[in-house]
């Protein structure tokens, strides 16, 4: 209510006020609508102040001189002049109580979720008396602390003040220790005698003194930092105060954190209908619109302040579907941006700039490794600045040296380095990225490999810090971690046309790819690479790339391109003597599975030759134990067992290692004829091995190769069980290919122990698979094997099977 509404009279005191009032307005330098904003005051009542009609309520003064920054105590007697014959606002003392003050914004009538954290703030509050909340723009830091101030306004009965410190504020300084100690003063009607005239570090122990006898409850919002807080803060006695700030207050060590995160899924969903209004709170849009709702969601991140902003837009616009506004919020900045804008500009030069580069990242997941290529910045200044970062919340550090940026702030980064740093600059970013990733994935195919030599990396230049694998396990787990980042790195050198990488990064992937993700994504990439080398124009380059894609179209039982890869790289890689043995080698792989097994012996054999030739003892045993394996399938069990212990020696430091596990199955099968129970012995210790390393393939191979040993034994509920273990393994990584090679084995295991129905199953999806999958030999002895089973009940139908697998003409069926 004002104050007293009349005409004013000139020289009278009422004018004079208007008039200083007036001055504090110039001073502002804004203008009435902006200025009304910025007090707390309508623009109607703030126009009659400064033209005279109206005396102004004391609170109204002060809310203006804080604007303007100014002391408002020198018109506290000229207000007071001109208030009279009304009386001046009472005063506490002995026999005057003022009415307690509550500043608290509204409370959030659709407050949701933030059950643990509301829990935590209280409790800090309850133990420490200081609570400070952070998290990222938009998080909903003051809506909690607000809210959690209302539940506390029982127990705090002498006021509950709001102060917005304004540390992120768009267009405006933060406000000064020194305003906002006088404003709390204002507040609390402390009598301007008992107030310091000056020195923050006065009117701080004064402001102590004065809540030491009060209960009140305090928020301290959007501050910018610890020393802007640290004065505000009530010292001994029953108050107690809430702080928030976009900055973790690292320096206020005796004030516990409550940092936020995005709200989870169900809490979002549950946030967007009750701010979107309709009947009980949820709007019948979102409930009919369930994908739309969905997209609605993501967009905003699961960000409180979007989600309220994307609601407001759908409630106001009732003609519009939750299709149509998650279109337009999918097509770019927003408020949120604007919110985003102010905690970036507070950031140094140093800081800001990797933040902008973080921008250019393919995931919102790195470390401080692929920071400092990107930004082209020792590890260490890599680290601190993100610690800066992360205490500023724009990236989060989910684990130790783990960091991540949600993917509004990630999008904000990359539309503000867009505007602000040069094309050549991302340029150059962008390819000590794309650097970084091929050689730090070729330094953990490396240990992955060991002891095989490392691959050559050919493509861009080492950056200064790499990382360190102790082993394979820190190796896999790295490129585990980043496989995302991986991807996403080959598509933006793809699209940005850096050939050499789109050529270079799939080969250091392929141990991995191994082990985790089977063989379609991979020949997908290797198809991409062959023409990204084919326009670098390097012989060599292209014939490795060749031969890995015929490798991978191999491991996908894509027989005839495999072929047609290797005879494309064979002419290319002859000059070298390593790259042709492992064309020999991977050539031998096909030739054996497509029945050619003489072949394929041979070629094992001049493997081993080119690459002792080579001077690859690594290359020799992988070749070794690949003839150890033919040898034995051929029936030349005493010349396989000698070739495998000759490998096995050198897989010593590293059981699971490739050549080693081959020798030790080798070992295995030949005895389980004469030996079974010592043959289960050394094809469980070859399941260990392929186990610790974490390789499924190889698993799968050992738990079926453990079958066929088992069987032999008689053990056939325990061959059985093994048997289904290595199928659930490939139905997890969708390898047909590996199927057809297993299916035969399992289905003999089924027909042993009594189960013929289920062996002529499993023969019958090899008939169905094989085909496509280029496994004739296969193909052949599943016609063989579904003669034997129908031999008694339907002649007619063994005699067909048979004709089939003599068309076939195949060799000799493992297992």
């Amino acid at each position: 209510m004002d104050t007293e509404q009349r005409t004013a009279r000139p020289g009278d005191p009422q004018e004079e006020l208007a008039g200083r009032l007036r001055r504090l307005q110039e001073l502002s330098g804004l203008g009435v609508r902006a200025l009304a904003r910025d007090a707390g005051l309508s623009s109607s009542s703030l126009s009659r102040y400064l033209g005279g009609q109206t005396v102004p309520p004391w609170p109204a003064v002060v809310a203006l001189c804080r604007v303007a920054r100014r002391d408002p105590r020198p018109l506290r007697p000229l207000w007071e002049q001109t208030s009279s014959p009304l009386p001046a606002p009472p005063r506490a003392g002995r026999h005057a109580r003022p009415r307690p003050r509550n500043d608290l914004p509204r409370d959030a009538p659709d407050f949701t979720g933030r059950t643990a954290e509301l829990a935590a703030v209280l409790a800090a509050v309850e133990r420490h008396r200081v609570v400070a909340v952070d998290g990222m723009a938009g998080v909903g830091k003051s809506c909690l602390a607000v809210h959690a101030a209302h539940r506390l306004a029982g127990d705090f009965p002498d006021a509950q003040l709001y102060v917005d410190l304004h540390g992120f504020t768009e267009g405006r300084e933060p406000l000064d220790a020194e305003s906002a100690l006088r404003m709390l003063f204002g507040a609390l009607d402390v009598p301007s005698e008992r107030v310091p005239r000056q020195g923050v570090e006065e009117l701080a122990a004064c402001w102590r003194a004065e809540l030491a006898h009060r209960r009140v409850v305090l928020v301290l919002d959007n501050a910018a930092d610890a020393e802007q807080v640290r004065p505000l803060l009530p010292g001994a006695g029953p108050s107690v105060a809430l702080v928030t700030s976009r900055n973790r207050l690292i320096g206020l060590d005796e004030v516990p954190p409550v940092s936020l995160d995005v709200l989870g899924a169900r809490d979002s969903a549950e946030l967007l209908a009750r701010a979107s209004g309709g009947a009980d709170g949820a709007d019948g849009r979102l409930a009919r619109e369930p994908e739309a709702t969905a997209e609605v969601l993501r967009l905003c991140g699961h960000l409180p302040l979007a989600l309220r902003l994307a609601a407001a837009r759908l409630r106001r616009r009732p003609g519009w579907t939750v299709g149509i506004l998650a279109e337009r919020l999918g097509q770019g900045a927003d408020e949120f941006d604007a919110a985003l804008a102010m905690s970036v500009r507070q950031l140094d030069r140093e800081q800001a700039r990797l933040f902008r580069l973080l921008g250019l990242l393919p995931g919102v997941s790195f470390d401080a490794y692929l920071a400092a290529a990107l930004a082209d910045v020792p590890l260490g200044r890599a680290q601190a600045v993100l610690e800066d970062l992360d205490d500023a919340h724009l990236v989060q550090q989910p684990t130790a040296g783990r960091y991540r940026l949600h993917d509004l702030v990630h999008q904000h980064a990359r539309r503000v380095g867009e505007r602000q740093d040069t094309a050549a600059d991302r340029e150059r970013a962008l390819g000590r990225m794309l650097d970084y990733f091929v050689h730090a994935a070729a330094a953990a195919d490396a240990a992955l490999s060991h002891p095989a030599p490392a691959r050559v990396v050919t493509a861009g230049q080492r950056p200064s810090a790499l990382p360190e694998f102790a082993d394979k396990h820190a190796a896999l787990g790295w490129l585990t971690g980043e496989y995302q980042n991986l991807v996403g790195a080959f598509e933006t050198a793809a699209a940005v046309g850096a050939d050499a990488h789109v050529c270079e990064l799939p080969r250091f992937l392929r141990a991995y790819f191994a082990r985790r993700c089977g063989t379609t994504h991979l020949n997908a990439l290797f198809e991409r690479s062959v023409a990204a080398a084919e326009r670098v124009g390097d012989p060599l380059r292209l014939g490795l790339v060749q031969s890995d894609l015929g490798f991978a179209r191999y491991n996908a039982g894509r027989f005839e391109e495999a072929e047609a890869a290797y005879g494309a790289a064979a002419e290319l890689l002859a000059p070298d003597a390593a790259a042709d043995a492992e064309l020999a080698l991977r050539k031998g792989y096909l030739r054996w599975d497509r029945g050619q097994v003489e072949d394929a012996l041979e070629l094992f054999c001049r493997a081993v030759k080119l690459y002792g030739e080579a001077g690859s003892a690594a290359g020799s045993a992988h070749a070794g134990a690949a003839e150890a394996w033919a040898l034995l399938q051929l029936g030349y069990r005493e010349d396989a067992v000698e070739r495998a212990r000759a490998v096995l020696p050198l897989g010593r430091d590293d059981p699971s290692w490739p050549p080693a596990l081959t020798a030790r199955i080798v070992l295995g099968m030949a005895l389980a004829l004469d030996d079974p129970d010592a043959a289960v012995v050394q094809l469980r210790q070859a399941l260990a091995a392929a186990r610790e390393d974490g390789h499924l393939h190889n698993e799968a191979w050992c738990l079926n190769c453990l079958g066929v040993a088992l069987r032999q034994g008689g053990r056939y509920e325990e061959a059985l069980a093994v048997h289904r273990e290595a199928f659930a393994l490939l139905d997890a990584l969708f390898e047909e290919a590996w199927k057809v090679r297993y299916l035969n084995g399992y289905a003999e295991t089924c027909r042993v122990a009594g189960l013929p129905d289920e062996a002529l199953r499993l023969h019958r999806e090899v008939l169905r698979l094989g085909p496509g999958q280029g496994a004739d030999r296969e193909v052949a002895a599943a016609h063989e094997a579904i003669a034997i089973v129908l031999e008694g009940s339907d002649p007619a139908g063994a005699a067909h099977h048979r004709a089939a697998a003599a068309d076939l003409a195949t060799g000799p069926l493992a297992g």
